[in-house]
């Protein structure tokens, strides 16, 4: 096993770029290698075919597999990595090789650590490294290979954990310095690698530096199982990596514009390893070493990057000119990265300090739907999706979803369920939150999102060394937490409780390196106007204590399960929907960060009608003793009123047309949207104004109202969807006239180009 040489790669990186090798692949290819050169004499009689299992040649023929090593050396690469990026079991089960696994690795570090240090003894002044390489494994964790099945998977999270574990033992035993995750394309697998290592590390009472490559696969930025660069960011930087980046599949060209969205977001240094070019017909590969070389020198001058080398393509000779190209070239600053809550599905969704309310839809939860719960209990996976989908539609930033049913196999149904999203980007792009009162139903969802999602919850009550075991595995998982302000005694339902309990707990998880980004307190909201004069100050102390926390536990977050609040109304919708509406005004003043809550039963603050907006505003802040009384029996006026009324109210479409499209963008009301936008577009014709000042007036007049609300906290994200299904319809009709007014093309124009 090698000592530790962290801080002796964390300084040169910081003062110097360093080289990666080339490809072990075409390198091998050059050989022109047979059956009988994979075989050697041990496997002569093996029963499966070996020829293209590279990994194998480190037993039976290390003189290729060194003669490639040292050329790279030559070339002058700092880091060198193993030729191991199949040795795992679930890979060299394709040879019925798995019980070799651990002597490929330690073997093909051995190779590698011999030649480094013949290099670094001959010059002391360029220490060479082995970087012991985990591949992606042929299985994705992420992605069913059955077209009829989505929510089948070929390879378990615990499985690759399982193999991984292995490979690691290997390579810290054959002496690498670094171990380099790479060439990415399930976010999953690679999950499943760093909860190996910190696994390892754990056990080994010791750490190494950890290397992260992923592979975007095309033009669309995104990698084989759909994240985006940022995205896969967010996913992964929980272990703390020494260096995060690309390769394979593009060449730098094509990485380029991906390689410097790492370098604004990265906290750490950016590794990147691209191919020498596209693969032509004939898959091969057309850059020469100066061609990719001038690309790469540009990157290093540009301060995007700190590790550069090649991927598929490359050799000895591109290497070398890369390595002349970045030898005086200073290495990219790493930034100071704003703290956030950085969480992920497909897509990145990071919230800071001053970040806007997050709405977290509650539908996909079991407990809090019994609709849905029927679903799931019956099977019908189908509608449950479709619930989860209509969620995100609606503005839901985040999913919380909930097995928690007695019917039911918890720990299966979520398994199932969130396997099925993965299949689905429409749902899947935003984070999830997996919510259960059993931790290992929380576990059982960790292992299958790939992004950044939301454990919910842990707490005290069980004392503190279950708080930080649940808090160490959430990490580990990549997750962020959300705290319950309960405890030993209970659940904290007065302010001071409340307030005494979240310090506690923010004090313990950052004793454990928790980042204070990642927690998201929820101070426990109760239900008012019950009757009982003890719950009377409920919303006041949710509400105090959240502008408590957000003064004096730095970068951490609040949240709540909202239709708690209400719950006293149950069957009143309307009354319901007005103490959501107040409740959530008042506390995102006080800096809640997000909350669970039906999208559906919010309202505008300034639309509620001002008699009950005034009544639920004493009740939620408590400004006199009656206030829950008269709100009782306001309520049955509500009730017998709005909540029957035989129709909706119209009233609105006696203003002006300019009006009443502010109105429909306000409400999200698109029944009269077309005929409005016509009647504003003939006028605004009459008077010599073109179509295109139909959306530059009275449409983004309505916008800018809707932008307002907003702001103030006055309208949540939902309705601002709404609005913005209003406007595309809008502008979706006046296109053809808009297009229509265009200059038509001049007379022979084509042909001169």
């Amino acid at each position: 096993m090698q000592p530790d040489r962290t801080s002796e790669i964390s300084n040169l990186l910081a003062t110097k770029m360093l080289v990666l090798d080339g490809a072990m692949g075409t390198m091998i290819q050059r050989h022109g290698l047979q059956e009988a050169d994979y075989r050697g004499t041990r496997f002569a009689d093996h029963p499966h075919d070996l020829k293209g299992n590279n990994d194998l040649l480190v037993l039976t023929r290390p003189d290729v597999i060194g003669g490639i090593h040292r050329a790279y050396l030559e070339a002058g690469a700092d880091l060198l990595e193993t030729c191991t990026f199949n040795s795992t079991a679930v890979s060299q089960a394709d040879y019925k090789l798995e019980p070799i696994v651990y002597e490929l690795n330690v073997t093909g570090a051995a190779l590698a650590r011999q030649l480094c240090d013949e290099f670094t003894a001959a010059n002391p002044a360029k220490p060479r490294f082995v970087a012991g390489v985990l591949g992606p494994t042929s299985r994705t964790a992420s992605i069913s290979p059955d077209v009829n099945d989505p929510g089948y998977r070929n390879v378990t999270f615990d499985a690759l954990v399982t193999d991984y574990l292995e490979a690691i033992r290997g390579l810290t035993d054959g002496g690498a310095d670094i171990l380099l995750v790479e060439t990415i394309f399930d976010t999953l697998n690679a999950k499943a690698a760093l909860f190996a290592i910190e696994k390892f590390f754990d056990n080994a009472g010791r750490r190494w530096p950890v290397m992260i490559s992923g592979t975007i696969t095309d033009a669309s930025g995104r990698t084989l199982s759909g994240q985006t660069a940022e995205a896969f960011w967010n996913s992964l930087s929980h272990i703390k990596p020494v260096s995060f980046g690309l390769n394979c599949a593009l060449g730098a060209s094509e990485l380029r514009q991906y390689v410097e969205e790492l370098s604004r977001i990265c906290d750490c240094y950016v590794s990147a390893h691209p191919n020498a070019g596209l693969p032509n017909a004939f898959g091969g590969y057309d850059e020469t070493p100066e061609m990719l070389a001038d690309e790469i020198e540009s990157w290093a001058k540009s301060g995007i990057v700190n590790i550069v080398g090649g991927c598929c393509g490359t050799s000895p000779d591109h290497i070398r000119v890369i390595a002349e190209r970045v030898a005086t070239v200073n290495p990219r600053k790493v930034p100071k990265i704003e703290k956030k809550l950085r969480l992920s599905g497909l897509e990145p969704f990071n919230v800071g300090a001053d970040s806007l309310y997050v709405n977290v839809g509650e539908r996909t939860n079991v407990t809090g739907s019994k609709a849905f719960a029927r679903m799931i209990l019956e099977g019908r996976f189908d509608d449950a999706l479709a619930v989860a989908r209509q969620q995100v539609e609606n503005g839901a930033q985040v999913i919380d979803i909930n097995m928690d049913e007695a019917m039911l196999d918890s720990i299966a149904a979520m398994d199932r369920f969130l396997k099925l999203i993965a299949s689905e980007p429409d749902i899947s792009r935003v984070p999830i939150m997996i919510d259960s009162s059993k931790w290992e139903v929380i576990e059982a969802g960790l292992k299958c999102i790939q992004g950044k999602g939301i454990v919910n919850s842990i707490s005290m009550k069980e004392g503190e060394a279950k708080f930080i075991e649940q808090a160490k595995l959430a990490r580990r998982y990549g997750a962020a937490v959300i705290v319950m302000a309960f405890d030993e005694k209970g659940q904290a339902d007065t302010f001071a409780r409340k307030t005494e309990i979240c310090k506690r707990a923010y004090d313990l998880l950052l004793s454990i390196d928790f980042p204070a980004e990642d927690i998201i307190f929820d101070p426990n909201i109760f239900a008012i106007a019950t009757g009982i004069p003890e719950h009377d100050n409920y919303a006041v102390d949710f509400i105090e204590s959240v502008r408590w926390i957000k003064q004096n536990l730095p970068h951490a977050h609040i949240s709540g399960g909202v239709s708690n609040v209400s719950f006293s109304f149950r069957g009143n919708d309307a009354v319901r929907e007005a103490i959501h509406t107040v409740f959530l005004y008042h506390a995102i003043k006080a800096g809640m960060t997000m909350g669970i809550v039906n999208a559906g039963m919010l309202g505008i603050y300034d639309d509620l009608e001002p008699e009950l907006r005034q009544k639920v505003e004493d009740v939620v802040l408590n400004r006199n003793p009656n206030a829950g009384e008269a709100l009782v029996d306001f309520a049955q006026t509500v009730k017998e009123g709005k909540a029957k009324d035989t129709g909706p109210d119209l009233s609105w479409r006696e203003q002006s047309v300019e009006k009443r499209l502010e109105h429909a963008l306000i409400k999200g009301i698109t029944d009269f949207v077309v005929a409005d936008t016509e009647e504003v577009r003939a006028k605004l014709e009459s008077e010599g104004k073109p179509p295109l000042s139909v959306i530059e007036g009275p449409l983004m007049n309505g916008m800018n109202v809707v932008g307002d609300l907003f702001g103030a906290g006055k309208m949540f994200l939902p309705q601002v969807v709404k609005s913005a299904r209003v406007m595309k319809q809008a502008v979706a009709y006046l296109l053809p006239y808009i297009e229509a007014e265009k200059p038509a093309p001049v007379s022979g124009a084509r042909a001169r180009f």
